[in-house]
């Protein structure tokens, strides 16, 4: 396949504080899937992701840990480049901002700025918190806290150099204007505009003098350049940028055709990062892709609320692809993902067991038990065949649709449609009743093809999000067309040949066992932990009024509840709303019976995301509240209180 130009992609480049929890692993994976996807269309890929090492954060740390700053980045990047390397991603370069030759290139972008009056000398005084490494102004504190992070700032006063931001509003405003899609998705893009642009640009604080830890300004001993013209500068000094003389790499791929960042960090890249390229002269990336959170259930992961979960923990106990397919499946497009060991145990065993691993290996099995693997050649066909024909060829244009928008997620949903829709051709098609009728022969092998190379489609398509999975279907089916050109038509499998032995993919989960497992192993770290328990109840993280106006609480009457077969602590409760009758489970068996429930009104949360569980969709939640003793007591509503009514 012949290049289609290039293609240059980028992570964040992640900071070495800590090592990273599996939120921070999810950017690195949707770049990969990104990166691996673009190569199979055959550009040029140039994928890049790196560690950012400097900092007064990074210098207390190391204090503390009785190393030198340079000693503990190297540890914390080594850790955070094997997470990378265990979730089996393909980057072309990984980045230090502690390399040698990114410095240099810092110290030359610096004075370069400073020389043509972009950068100037002045002098700092307001409220800085360490953890984000932002200053703020007292009316900009929440509560008089960090807005980012809600944690506390200290007043801080010193020299400074600052980069003239207000001298490029103008162009940054006719760029956005010519370049709609320059900031995706849309909502972000608003935001930028609405919230940071519009009210009018402050000049960057680009020097500290405070604390050591970084590139010195080589020209002016005693400050040190500051993170973000440190930190963003690694998106063209790995390509061997220099002002002097940026290289043929830097002229081959730059500009970036995407950045991939987190959304709290879209406002550096989109107003500071543009600022400083224009100031420079050079091009700005094509687009800036600010994804959401995965959080814990609801709650953003952080060590002192002990709900951080690890890449390398969970790839573990499920390996790498069910990891990779959980994390770009579970992400939604704009809105925050979730991840609890329940949802990861469900969509393991729905997803991954039931659906595509099931497929996969009764269909090469029947075609070892009827044709001793040979694969026939489609003489047969009948009308229904066309559906799935039709199917298959439809998934591979809307796949290419949804990865072009960023939507992983629904490109992933869109690949284990195909499979579920081959399931079904299999329940519609019967094949151990066609295998019992010899005069039935040509059709057998004719249905048994269709299926095949449905898997076909499917495992060159999932090639970019499950890599390892992909090449085990195609050893299966013993598949010698794996390219995505052969996707253009259906028909690529070789009639003739043979298929593989039969191996399962996925084995299911006992989700009971696992939870019980996981709760001990939890109940004896916390134990060993004392001090994690205080930690978790010193404070809550507060919300606002619109926060709390996006959940809708309902009174909802119990018509109906019974135990769920599959699980000794769910019940099945069948609720009516005010509109209509619904389905939740909750686990409350081990505090309740049925007769109890039946009758009474319960406070719903009415707009969850259902949910299935132990093979019953729970479409919300009702409410209940601790015992103080390990127990649980539902919320009842006062039986005058008509079903439907909201709880404001």
């Amino acid at each position: 396949m012949s290049s289609k130009g290039k293609f240059y992609i980028t992570t964040a480049i992640a900071y070495t504080s800590r090592k990273p929890h599996i939120g921070n692993s999810y950017e690195i994976v949707m770049t990969d899937a990104l990166a691996r996807y673009k190569r199979l269309l055959g550009y040029d890929v140039f994928f890049l992701t790196g560690t950012d090492e400097h900092g007064q954060k990074i210098e207390e740390y190391a204090k503390e840990a009785g190393v030198t700053p340079k000693e503990y980045v190297d540890e914390i990047s080594g850790e955070i480049r094997r997470i990378c390397d265990s979730l089996n991603t393909t980057y072309d370069k990984f980045i230090r901002t502690t390399d040698d030759y990114h410095e240099r290139v810092v110290q030359k972008i610096f004075k370069k700025l400073y020389e043509q009056g972009d950068i100037y000398k002045g002098e700092y005084e307001g409220m800085y918190c360490t953890p984000c490494e932002s200053f703020w102004t007292e009316t900009q504190l929440v509560d008089g806290k960090c807005p980012d992070c809600g944690r506390e700032v200290k007043g801080a006063k010193e020299e400074a150099y600052f980069l003239r931001l207000s001298k490029y509003q103008e162009q940054l405003e006719r760029h956005l204007e010519e370049n709609p899609d320059f900031i995706y998705p849309e909502a972000r893009k608003k935001e930028m505009i609405n919230n940071f642009i519009k009210p009018g640009l402050q000049d960057l604080c680009v020097s500290r003098t405070s604390f050591k830890w970084g590139i010195p300004v080589d020209f002016d001993p005693g400050h040190v350049v500051y993170v973000w013209i440190d930190a963003l500068s690694n998106y063209i000094t790995a390509l061997g940028y220099d002002p002097d003389d940026p290289g043929e790499l830097y002229k081959k791929y730059w500009p970036a055709d995407v950045h991939i960042i987190g959304k709290d960090i879209l406002r550096f890249h989109t107003i500071y990062w543009s600022i400083m390229l224009m100031a420079l002269g050079e091009p700005l990336p094509k687009q800036i892709f600010g994804h959401p959170w995965l959080l814990f259930g609801s709650d953003k992961m952080s060590k002192s609320r002990g709900n951080v979960i690890y890449a390398d923990d969970l790839i573990d106990w499920l390996g790498v692809d069910p990891v990779r397919y959980y994390l770009l499946s579970e992400m939604p497009y704009v809105a925050d993902g979730s991840i609890t060991y329940e949802t990861i145990i469900e969509r393991y065993n729905s997803d991954l067991a039931n659906n595509l691993g099931n497929l996969v290996n009764r269909t090469v099995a029947m075609s070892n038990k009827y044709f001793d693997g040979e694969i026939l050649p489609p003489t047969a066909p009948e009308a229904i065949d066309d559906e799935l024909k039709d199917a298959a060829l439809k998934t591979v244009a809307e796949v290419d649709r949804l990865i072009n928008e960023y939507r992983i997620s629904d490109s992933l949903d869109t690949i284990f449609s195909l499979a579920r829709r081959s399931n079904k051709y299999i329940d519609e098609t019967a094949p151990w009743v066609l295998a019992k009728d010899e005069d039935k022969r040509a059709r057998l092998g004719t249905v048994l093809y269709n299926l095949l190379e449905s898997i076909r489609f499917i495992s060159v398509l999932l090639s970019p999000f499950m890599p390892d999975t992909a090449e085990k279907i195609q050893q299966q089916l013993n598949c010698t067309v794996s390219d995505y050109d052969s996707l253009s038509s259906f028909g690529g499998l070789k009639a003739g040949e043979r298929v593989g032995k039969a191996v399962p993919l996925f084995s299911r989960i006992d989700a009971e066992k696992t939870l019980n497992e996981l709760a001990e192993k939890q109940a004896l770290e916390e134990k060993s932990e004392p001090e994690q328990k205080k930690v978790k109840i010193e404070g809550l993280a507060q919300i606002g009024i619109d926060d709390f106006a996006k959940v809708e609480l309902r009174v909802a009457e119990v018509k109906d509840c019974e135990p769920v077969k599959k699980s000794k602590k769910l019940l099945k409760l069948t609720l009516d709303d005010g509109e209509g009758e619904r389905t939740v489970a909750s686990g409350i068996s081990n505090f309740y019976t049925p007769d109890e429930l039946i009758g009474k009104k319960v406070i719903l949360v009415a707009n969850l995301k259902p949910a299935v569980l132990c093979g019953v969709e729970s479409c919300g939640m009702i409410l209940a509240s601790d015992d103080g003793e390990g127990g649980v007591r539902v919320i009842f509503v006062d039986d005058s209180t008509p079903a439907g009514c909201r709880i404001r």
